[in-house]
């Protein structure tokens, strides 16, 4: 290294000032902010499933032989697995550590530096970060008032550059769903078209059906919502087989982990267990909706998804949010252009609810003092 040369000299340009992904803090970095004991926290802030996973989970991994095994590396078991679960065939399914593994895959398999990628916003902020990571430019379509699709302003956006349109369904962090019409009318484009599904056990809407009609459509699950398995990180890509099998060539050999690929087996052995569970979600989600609507600094967007978005009015947002953050319940906020003065809260159990309910009516009387 030459004197004077300091070791940004070799990073790549385009991630010298890369800001990376924003995480949720986790409850033990905010232990001197809380007035209540961390164990007592109640976690509202990155959608994750309050029942965890299946039991079966928990007594296959107490039990696994082999966690000193590499995993198969061509994911044999697994994609005959989410093939039965999703009614495609194996050849359409590629897994990976989550779908933002598989988002990362997909943006590397297709984008050079220059080339534009088109998001719906607001959007997950995975696009952004897998799109800068590769060089690309991420072209934002702004949704409308109601946070729809305008199918004609993405059809504006696209150029000879762009390489992908990615569109969430349910949105996140909105929580509303795309019509099949119009997402087929942006596949009509022959662009490559990313629809993820993250939320849609939520939801009971999808266009995987329709994978094997397209040759240019895509779409992501995960284990992390509707099966508790966010810890694990297990997701999965159904694919047209062209592009399934490029991406088995360029992704890592191991990137789904023996347990796993456990829980990914015990789950789908106990489906009525889960969707029961989702289902006191989606019901729980319901009543949250209701209870929001009386708290009259927010107004809460309808979901499909198992978070529901509040606007919070007179700029109260960031106070909403440091104050129950202080009671110990942490909910996503949100300070970007089309989410100004906005928060996030995900869907708990009924006692989440009633002691989020609690607290913001606390909150409501200290702010009008």
């Amino acid at each position: 290294m030459s004197e004077g040369t300091g070791i940004e000299g070799f990073i790549r340009s385009n991630l010298v000032s890369f800001d990376g992904y924003s995480a949720r803090e986790s409850p033990e970095t905010l232990e001197t902010k809380l007035e209540v004991p961390v164990e007592n926290v109640i976690k509202l802030d990155a959608n994750e499933n309050p029942y965890g996973c299946s039991p079966r989970v928990n007594r296959a991994l107490a039990t696994c032989p082999d966690l000193n095994i590499y995993p198969d590396a061509g994911q044999t078991e697994l994609r005959e697995l989410l093939a039965g679960y999703t009614g495609i065939g194996a050849e359409h399914i590629v897994a990976g550590s989550g779908s933002g593994d598989l988002i990362d895959l997909i943006l590397r398999l297709l984008v050079e530096p220059g080339d534009e990628v088109i998001a719906c916003v607001p959007a997950f902020t995975m696009f952004r970060f897998s799109t800068r990571m590769y060089g690309g430019r991420l072209i934002e379509v702004s949704r409308d008032k109601d946070f729809a699709v305008s199918v004609s302003a993405v059809k504006a956006a696209t150029s000879k550059r762009t390489k992908i349109i990615l569109v969430d369904n349910p949105n996140n962090p909105t929580g509303n769903l795309t019509c099949q019409s119009d997402i087929l009318e942006i596949v009509d484009s022959g662009l490559p078209v990313l629809v993820d599904e993250a939320y849609v056990e939520f939801a009971g809407e999808t266009v995987v059906p329709l994978v094997s009609q397209y040759k240019n459509l895509i779409v992501l699950r995960t284990f992390s919502k509707w099966a508790g398995l966010a810890g694990l990180r297990v997701g999965y890509g159904i694919f047209p087989p062209e592009i399934a099998n490029y991406l088995m060539k360029i992704k890592l050999p191991y990137s789904v982990n023996m347990a796993a690929i456990v829980a990914v087996r015990e789950s789908l052995k106990d489906i009525d267990y889960l969707m029961d569970n989702v289902m006191a979600i989606i019901a729980e989600r319901d009543r949250l909706f209701r209870e929001l609507k009386k708290i009259k600094f927010l107004t809460p967007f309808p979901s499909r998804a198992n978070f529901i978005l509040c606007s919070v009015r007179d700029g109260l947002a960031s106070e909403f949010h440091q104050k129950l953050q202080r009671k110990g319940i942490l909910v996503r906020y949100f300070d970007t252009p089309r989410l100004r003065n906005s928060i996030r809260i995900s869907v708990g159990k009924p006692e989440h609810t009633d002691a989020l309910i609690k607290a913001l009516r606390e909150t409501e009387e200290e702010i009008n003092g």
